[in-house]
This record gives C-alpha cells, structure tokens and sequence, in this order.
C-alpha cells in the first residue's frame, strides 16, 4: 500500500444525473401556469354546465364561439385596436411624465420633496373619479380619456423609478462617478440599471392601473358617443343582454392581460434583470 496522499483529482468529474421528466416539466414555470389555466378553464365550463344558466353564466365553449364570430365579422380585431391604440397614447404620456418628475426628483431635495408630496397626494386617488373633471376639461374625446390614464400610470412609476434611483448601490455610484460619467450618460449607464427591478415594477403597476381604468372610462364614453373600443362593447351586449359576448369582451381583455405579463415584460425582464444577475 502506498504512503502517498488520496489524490481525489483522477479526472472523475461530478456529473448530475437526468432529472424524471414529470420533475422537470414541474420546475418549468410556462407548465405549471397552463396547468393552472386549464384548470380555470376546466371549472369554468363544468360549473356553467352544472348552472345551467346562459344569461347568467355562459359555457366556456359558448363564450369561445362568441369570440370567434366576433373575429370572423371584424368586430374584436376593431375594438381591441381601439383600445389598445388608446391604452399606448395615455401609457407613453404617462411614462414621459413620470422621466421628468424622477429626473426632478433625483436632482434637487426640493424635487424630491415636491414628487413625495404629488405621490402622497394623488397615487390613493382613483383615477376614474378624475373623469367628471377630465369631460369638462377636455370634452368628450380622446384627450379626457389620455388625461385619466396619464393620472393612472403617472404616480406608481414616478414613485417605483425614484426609489430604486435612491435604492442603488452606492459603491455603484462613486464607480461611475470616478469613470468620470456625468447627467445623463450617468443616469443611464448607473442609476438605470441599478434601479430597473424598481422601473420594471412600477412599469407593470402603471400599466395594469391605465389598462383597468380604460376599460371602465369606456363604459361611460360608448354610453356617450355610441361607439368604442372592448369596454362599450361589453356595456352595449350587457343592455342586449348578448351574455356570451359580454364574457367573449371580458375573456379578450383577461387574455391581453396574461399575454402583457407573461411575455411582454417577461422578456424585458430576462434579457435585463435576469441576465445582469439582479435576479435569480
């Protein structure tokens, strides 16, 4: 027997053996979340069977035909490009507005103090009850409904985006500094990134808030000018008592929202957070 030492470095490498496939699929996010919608579907159809009450609850698959027709004869596509042509104008408004506020915010103490007291002040107020307002203001149009989405989207993403600038790093900060990075080179290649977890979620507020609110200003503006986008067409089936256009309207809506979420700014978020590692 040798005195020498156990060399443990004999080119054996720790390999992982292949997980079951029932495991992996179980650790994959996108599985798990269709399995949780397939089950909504499922309950969803077989209670609306049991109900047996179409002006109360109609059938998924009721609601589904609905759909369809309704993408047949051109009356979805039009209506959710209404919407979301709108639902873009008050977003981007919004956002333009809450960058020069944070910039304000992040420059002086008296910005600072002054975005604080704005937030304090107007994020708890609920932006459908700036309609009344925004109709004698701007009138009936497009410029009343901008206004009550910029309002939706303008106080979570001021908010959200000033304090992840005041959250960073300051180690992060003198590097920049040293780098000699100044205005807004430095804001962009240091604050930016350092707070974009804090961007991105007050993004994601802002959008839900504007997208919410939009669908209930259209109730009250297709009640108006007998015309409209997803929210006057689920109002104008509800008085027809058409209920499985009203669930096909609903479903369009909830189905933006999951493609939104899950894949808009579930990308933003892997090729910006998840790559830089500020997140696991």
């Amino acid at each position: 027997m040798s005195d020498s030492p156990l060399n443990l470095s004999t080119g054996f490498d720790v390999v992982e053996s292949p997980k079951p496939l029932w495991q992996r699929l179980r650790n994959n996010s996108i599985v798990r979340k269709a399995a949780i919608v397939i089950v909504l579907a499922l309950t969803w159809e077989f209670y609306a069977r049991w109900l047996a009450e179409p002006l109360l609850f109609p059938t998924l698959s009721d609601t589904l035909r609905a759909m369809l027709a309704s993408i047949t004869n051109g009356e979805l596509p039009k209506a959710a490009w209404f919407t979301i042509s709108l639902l873009l104008k008050g977003y981007i408004a919004g956002l333009i507005l809450a960058a020069v506020l944070t910039a304000i915010a992040s420059s002086t103490r008296i910005g600072a103090d002054f975005l604080e007291t704005l937030t304090a002040m107007f994020n708890p107020l609920p932006s459908i009850a700036l309609l009344p307002l925004a109709l004698i203001w701007f009138h009936l149009g497009e410029g009343s409904i901008i206004f009550v989405l910029v309002h939706a989207v303008l106080w979570s993403v001021a908010l959200n985006a000033y304090s992840g600038f005041c959250a960073v790093n300051p180690t992060l900060k003198m590097v920049g500094q040293n780098y000699g990075l100044k205005g807004l080179r430095y804001v962009t290649s240091i604050l930016v990134p350092g707070a974009f977890p804090n961007i991105l979620t007050g993004l994601k507020v802002g959008w839900a808030f504007a997208w919410r609110t939009l669908i209930a200003v259209e109730f009250v503006f297709g009640a108006s000018s007998g015309s409209g986008g997803l929210g006057w067409y689920i109002f104008q089936y509800k008085n027809l008592l058409v209920i499985q256009k009203v669930f096909a309207k609903l479903l369009t809506v909830i189905l933006f929202g999951l493609f939104v979420e899950n894949v808009i700014f579930k990308t933003i978020e892997n090729r910006t957070i998840r790559r830089w590692g500020m997140q696991s």
